[in-house]
């Protein structure tokens, strides 16, 4: 069973995690380590002392012809060979080992006869001692670990949250929200510390309102210019109709006319870029509108109905997006034109070059066209608003064996068509 995290405990926390855990490990290892050495040190230093204390009294006993007190003797069973070595060697020392199932303190010195006098004392108490410190260590330190890591975590996911919550409001921006503010209150709070976070979060936020700001005044730019061409276009192709026939006129006529369709999709734009168009819904039958903005297309685009529903949306922005995937797989790709109605979705596919790339990957951008393509990018991006103001999802893809191919996907509740 795979661990799920949440949401927050990204990559940073994790990692800020670890290497507190990995320092606070580090520093109870090093702690633990001096305070053993000390103490340990300090116990055998005591017993050494003693022992030594002892051997010189069992020393002066064993010279004088005394009787030895318990625990000295020579070469006495139990003694480490190495300390006896010593001893026999000339030379005075001390041993810590096991006799007769207890850890005892021995201390061994020369005596006539290249034998060894012994002194065993015992170290029971001090073994227990130091072994109870060393559990006293460990408990402390996995406690001191365990509270640090906690309070260390909790701080680090307060961070994380924040960028999480300022990344989660850049990614609205990014899909079109110019609304969406982080909002940190650090920022509007001159007397509290202003961190990093809080720093990337006011950024955040001004360069929001900027852009806000700059597209608004694009919106009403495109609009007022459509506007203002609306008089002199009429008045234009007034005058253009009094044309005397021939080929001049008809050139004038067209050119105005095309004028007047731009301007026409200019208006229909800034209309939806102010986000109130509301649709009128009624209910429509999927094919049969479909194949009547075919016909009205008067393009040989072929209608292939494979499970007709009806819809609750808009007709007539329906049939504008519709008519404008059709005009365009017409104007920009190959024949054969499909448009194939399959419940609530409906696709349109020419066999023509393909979208380009940065139309697959991006949607539609107004005034821009690539590989010589004629036109001004409006007739996309107009379906891709009428769209979304019917509540659908229209996205664009190329075919594996070749062509472009439009997809616009309904909301549900489509019925049956009968």
């Amino acid at each position: 069973m795979r661990l799920t995290l949440p949401h927050w405990a990204g990559a940073l926390a994790v990692k800020a995690a670890a290497f507190i855990t990995v320092m606070c490990c580090a520093l109870a290892a090093l702690l633990g380590v001096l305070v053993h050495v000390s103490v340990t040190n300090q116990t055998v230093g005591q017993a050494r002392d003693l022992a030594l204390s002892r051997l010189a009294d069992a020393t002066e006993a064993y010279e004088a012809g005394d009787t030895l007190l318990p625990g000295a003797g020579v070469d006495p069973e139990g003694l480490p060979a190495p300390l006896r070595s010593m001893a026999v060697a000339g030379e005075r020392g001390t041993m810590v080992a096991a006799h007769r199932g207890r850890p005892a303190m021995w201390a061994a010195g020369p005596v006539a006869g290249h034998r060894a006098l012994a002194v065993e004392v015992d170290y029971s108490q001090q073994a227990r001692t130091i072994d109870g410190l060393d559990q006293s260590i460990l408990w402390s330190s996995g406690l001191a670990i365990g509270a640090t890591v906690l309070v260390g975590v909790f701080a680090v996911t307060r961070v994380t949250r924040r960028l999480h919550g300022t990344a989660r409001v850049a990614r609205r921006i990014s899909a079109g929200d110019l609304d969406a503010r982080v909002d940190d209150p650090r920022t509007k709070d001159p007397t509290r510390p202003q961190d990093e976070v809080a720093a990337v979060a006011a950024a955040l936020d001004s360069m929001a309102s900027s852009l806000q700001g700059k597209l608004l005044s694009e919106q009403r730019f495109t609009a007022d210019v459509a506007h203002e061409l609306r008089t002199p276009l009429t008045g234009l192709h007034a005058a253009a109709e009094l044309l005397p026939p021939g080929r001049p006129t008809e050139l004038v006529r067209d050119r105005v006319a095309a004028l007047r369709t731009l301007t026409e999709d200019l208006l229909e734009i800034s209309r939806l870029d102010t986000g109130r168009e509301r649709p009128a819904v009624g209910t429509e039958a999927l094919g049969a509108l479909a194949e009547r903005v075919v016909r009205a297309s008067g393009t040989g685009t072929e209608v292939r109905i494979l499970r007709d529903v009806r819809v609750e949306t808009d007709r007539r922005r329906l049939e504008r997006v519709l008519g404008n995937l059709v005009a365009n797989a017409h104007k920009h790709g190959g024949p054969p034109v499909v448009l194939t109605v399959d419940g609530p979705v409906v696709t349109v596919r020419d066999h023509g070059p393909g979208y380009p790339e940065y139309l697959v990957a991006h949607g539609p951008q107004r005034f821009r066209t690539e590989g010589g393509a004629k036109g001004h990018g409006l007739g996309l991006t107009i379906a891709v608003g009428q769209a979304e103001v019917l509540g659908a999802t229209l996205t664009f893809a190329n075919a594996v064996d070749g062509g472009a191919v439009a997809t616009l996907t309904l909301p549900a509740g489509a019925r049956p068509a009968h």
